[in-house]
């Protein structure tokens, strides 16, 4: 799957007002299953350009394979520019605050009486209700959805450490995407859709919800659960290295235990079951620990890698880069970053995560990096009807920018 026709998406376009991480996300998944997506930028730039800190791989990382439109929206001449977009597009996506398209004159309803065909996304903070009129931040609902509680220790939420409802919420729109392009295929009409944070981070901790609906015990947080696994634990081994390690049946117990010699825990009959073993790790884990520490990390690995048993290095997110599991598979594709989304200051080549999956055995590609700002602006109008001469008026007026040659 190498051209664009070849991809699943191949003639679906897609028109998104979109900032940040959520609504980014939904244009790059539809974007790499092969859709045509034009992002409509300020004549400024999208500001998640110019990040900084934790912010500064946003851009770079969820507006590949996508067209760049620098336009003045609020210009009325800006305004049927992207009206004009819209009436030939199949998916409309936004992620901006209540009331923000509908004050541009692009609110869900002027859009669908434009394209009645039309799949309007919008990704907000909260689905209708009592909250739809908050501001919300993927921090904001990881608090008051319950899933910093259980990534913190006791009386020190903590929120996950990464953009955990942002990335998922725009998964979900893109999924309330396709479904309404596939609905179309058999009603002829377009529809809204909707994906919010805060629902998604109360799907995350739904399983801890059910935990205290099926045993009247609220969960506690992960730093001091309860496992449902016996030997399910970060350990500090030798030379101060730390590795996960997990047995997590009954047969892998097994294997460990004649794996490393501990025939006294395998004829422990307080640890026969995986249950036991759970209500023994008060002194099994201190045990467990104590006869780890003597070995390191790599061989540790090297022991349970033999025997098929669960472990892990601890990682940091740079360290992928140079994983052999990623180079081997093509997982980590070669992405150019233009100078106006890179803080660096310049442009640069780097790699960036493909979407996990494979159709046909082939990971999805990355055609395009992310795009300067306004790269399409002029191609884009050429293909939508516009002369030369309307287009060079058009940005000396001020309403678009970019490339309009």
């Amino acid at each position: 799957m190498t051209h664009t026709a070849t991809l699943p998406l191949s003639g679906i376009r897609v028109v998104e007002f979109t900032h940040m991480v959520m609504g980014p996300t939904c244009g790059m998944v539809l974007a790499d299953l092969g859709a045509e997506v034009i992002k409509v930028e300020p004549l400024a730039g999208d500001s998640t350009r110019r990040l900084l800190g934790s912010g500064a791989g946003f851009f770079a990382m969820f507006n590949r394979n996508k067209k760049s439109i620098a336009i003045d929206a609020k210009d009325p001449r800006g305004r049927e520019i992207v009206l004009k977009l819209i009436a030939g597009a199949d998916v409309f996506s936004e992620n901006f605050k209540a009331g923000t398209m509908e004050a541009l004159g692009l609110g869900p309803q002027t859009l669908q009486r434009l394209n009645p065909r039309l799949v309007h996304v919008a990704h907000k903070g909260f689905l209708p209700g009592p909250y739809e009129h908050r501001t919300a931040l993927d921090e904001v609902v990881q608090m008051m959805g319950g899933l910093a509680y259980m990534t913190g220790p006791e009386g020190r939420p903590l929120r996950a450490g990464t953009s955990i409802n942002d990335i998922m919420g725009g998964l979900f729109g893109a999924i309330g995407a396709l479904a309404a392009l596939w609905q179309r295929q058999r009603t002829g009409h377009g529809q809204e859709v909707s994906s919010a944070l805060f629902e998604n981070n109360v799907l995350l901790v739904a399983q801890h919800m059910m935990q205290f609906a099926v045993t009247g015990q609220p969960a506690a947080p992960m730093p001091s659960r309860i496992s449902a696994w016996a030997l399910y634990d970060v350990f500090t081994v030798k030379d101060g290295e730390q590795i996960f390690l997990a047995a997590v049946s009954d047969t892998q117990w097994a294997a460990m235990c004649r794996a490393f010699g501990f025939d006294d825990l395998l004829a422990d009959a307080r640890l026969a079951s995986n249950n036991d073993r759970v209500r023994s790790r008060e002194w099994m884990l201190p045990l467990l620990r104590e006869r780890f520490a003597a070995f390191g990390a790599a061989e540790l690995a090297a022991r349970f890698e033999a025997h098929a048993l669960p472990h892990a290095p601890i990682t940091r997110p740079q360290e992928l880069f140079d994983d052999p599991h990623l180079a081997a598979t093509g997982g980590l594709a070669p992405i150019h970053v233009p100078a106006d989304a890179s803080v660096a200051g310049h442009a640069l080549d780097t790699r960036a995560p493909l979407l996990p999956i494979t159709m046909d055995g082939q990971r999805l590609p990355v055609r395009e990096g992310p795009p300067s700002i306004g790269e399409h602006t002029g191609a884009v109008l050429r293909e939508a009807g516009y002369g030369d001469a309307e287009i060079a008026a058009l940005r000396t007026a001020g309403v678009i920018a970019g490339d309009c040659a």
